[in-house]
């Protein structure tokens, strides 16, 4: 008895299911982990500029002038790139919804004896730095 196969070489449907759906899966992985890779790239970009800011003021504007002052920008520390003044949103420090906070307290005038670093992280808390000296 001879038996004979024919085949017309296509998929089943559970098959291109099978593949459709594993193709989905796969994408929406791969969306996700880029997502998390952009918000990672984001934070350490504002943890970078707010430990330039605040190695400016301790090591530069402190020991020069012995308090902290009253606003930072580009011209107060110039010796940060102006560039890390400005969050990843496209807004400066000390402009409304910045992610970049400078608080300072204990003024007198434009001498600050104290002050806050701070900004706001998209996966951790606020990245928060302090004066040295009190």
């Amino acid at each position: 008895m001879k038996t004979t196969h024919t085949s017309n070489g296509g998929f089943t449907i559970i098959e291109l299911i099978f593949i459709i759906v594993l193709l989905s899966v796969a994408s929406v992985l791969f969306f996700v982990q880029k997502n998390n890779l952009e918000v990672a790239g984001r934070d350490e970009t504002r943890k970078t500029a707010i430990n330039a800011m605040y190695y400016s003021i301790e090591e530069v504007y402190f020991k020069t002038n012995g308090y902290y002052p009253r606003t930072i920008d580009a011209t107060v520390l110039p010796s940060v790139d102006p560039s890390l003044f400005t969050d990843p949103n496209g807004v400066k420090i000390g402009e409304a919804n910045s992610n970049y906070r400078y608080e300072p307290y204990n003024c007198n005038g434009d001498q600050c004896k104290n002050y806050t670093l701070r900004t706001t992280l998209e996966n951790e808390a606020d990245y928060v730095k302090t004066n040295r000296s009190n």
